[in-house]
């Protein structure tokens, strides 16, 4: 794989919210997405996700807690906790999960 730089990525996207695989490490996906400051639906996965912010802001729902994340921010969303986010959410994600 060439590199890459992932905001412009981000940016040619057809959709907010539609993510796109860049890679795949063994069971591991690296994926990235732009956030349009909609809020995305509750979900729960039985697998961990990290949530990498690269810029902008991830206002994000965690088991019903308010958590904030900044640009270079991670959070590890564990498996089958419930996490939605909140509108107000722009710039782009790094997910990596299984």
């Amino acid at each position: 794989m060439k590199p890459c730089h992932l905001i412009e990525v981000a940016t040619q996207l057809p959709q907010a919210w539609s993510s796109r695989v860049l890679a795949q490490f063994g069971d591991a996906r690296l994926k990235v997405l732009r956030m349009d400051g909609t809020a995305y639906p509750e979900e729960s996965h039985d697998y961990a996700e990290g949530l990498l912010v690269l810029d902008g802001e991830l206002r994000l729902r965690l088991d019903g807690e308010e958590v904030h994340l900044r640009s270079g921010e991670l959070c590890v969303v564990p498996a089958g906790v419930p996490h939605s986010v909140e509108q107000g959410s722009r710039g782009t994600l790094l997910i990596l999960d299984t």
